[in-house]
């Protein structure tokens, strides 16, 4: 299949050879192959994610929209022909493919349930605006997740959401990582009906958002209304180039959060500054021949770490930037754990390039 998917860009690439529109370069014929690489190692369709002992994975959106006439693709723009690929940089990126097909992930809905929980307690809101009907209304808003991750509120009775939900409950939310710098990384959007909180779940409500927001005086107000988002109807997850897609509500509610993703950004953060070229050794003793010249842990879980490489392919001048997975070898069940595995890793490593 990867291989199939690489001769499918490659035939793309070829019948484009009598235009007189674009100029072919040799770099972007090697950036368009390993953006197909990258979009086979996410699993076997553009957008399908792959978990760890998952029955099945959530319906991708390609999967949708080849159901439709106009259905969106990448706009590879070059007349090159495959014979003007490197080969030894071919033979990078099918290794490349085959390592991230295989590399252990959270499930999908593990991974959305944990970026919600873990967030710094900001989102954005979209409202059916009531002052200006037919446009939304957006809010940057404090929230913080129930146990089954439903996302709640505490609004002014003054502030224009409170006034928009009350006349129509329909809204989404708009939840990032809480290390998000950029389209590489992750980000949710959840759908549904906002409504009122019963008044006999306020209390427990008030010590979960405290825990989340410890200087919200105003939930002590009177005028201070409590809700939740009770109906969620759709969830929608970006997770970089080539992870996009969604869960159903009742997946996303049944999921827990990963443990280790609580912390696994100052386990980031100390690699990212003190030991990133452990990482890079790590990388290249997974990967045999790619070669990377940057590597920023982005997130760290049970199961391993994401991590954002740059990196200049073979037969090309033009620097590269995507996000990889980089497995743990086992199952990390605290923090003592994660630094035995980093440590075993990097030592491996070591041992692999002497």
């Amino acid at each position: 299949l990867l291989s199939l998917l690489v001769l499918v860009v490659i035939s793309r690439l070829a019948s484009l050879e009598s235009s007189n529109t674009y100029r072919s370069t040799r770099k972007m014929r090697v950036t368009a192959a390993i953006a197909a690489i990258a979009v086979a190692s996410s699993g076997c369709d553009a957008f399908t994610p792959v978990g760890l002992n998952s029955a099945a994975a959530p319906r991708s959106l390609t999967a949708r929209y080849a159901e439709e006439d106009n259905a969106p693709r990448h706009d590879v723009r070059s007349s090159g022909a495959a014979a003007e690929m490197d080969p030894e940089e071919m033979k990078v990126q099918e290794a490349f493919g085959e390592h991230q097909q295989n590399a252990a992930k959270l499930g999908w809905a593990t991974d959305i349930r944990s970026l919600v929980q873990y967030n710094h307690g900001f989102a954005v809101m979209s409202t059916n605006s009531k002052a200006n009907p037919g446009y939304p209304g957006g809010s940057v808003v404090g929230f913080a997740p129930d146990e089954k991750g439903r996302p709640f509120f505490v609004f002014s009775g003054m502030s224009t959401h409170t006034q928009d939900i009350l006349s129509d409950p329909r809204c989404s939310v708009t939840i990032a990582a809480k290390e998000f710098k950029g389209a590489a990384d992750g980000r949710v959007n959840i759908m549904g009906k906002v409504s009122l909180m019963p008044q006999e779940e306020k209390d427990d409500a008030k010590k979960l958002y405290l825990e989340k927001h410890p200087g919200a005086f105003w939930v002590e107000f009177g005028d201070f209304n409590w809700f939740r988002m009770d109906e969620i109807e759709s969830i929608r997850f970006v997770g970089g180039f080539a992870r996009a897609g969604s869960v159903t509500p009742e997946e996303y509610m049944e999921a827990k959060p990963d443990p280790i993703m609580k912390f696994g950004m100052h386990i980031a953060q100390h690699m990212n500054e003190d030991h990133q070229e452990n990482t890079i050794a790590m990388i290249e003793n997974q990967i045999p021949g790619l070669d990377v010249d940057e590597a920023i842990i982005t997130s760290v879980d049970s199961l391993g770490m994401y991590v954002k490489v740059s990196r200049t392919p073979r037969a090309s001048d033009q620097p590269q930037q995507f996000k990889l997975r980089l497995p743990f070898p086992r199952p990390a069940e605290d923090r003592k754990e994660v630094k035995n595995i980093i440590v075993e890793m990097s030592q491996a490593a070591a041992a692999t390039s002497e």
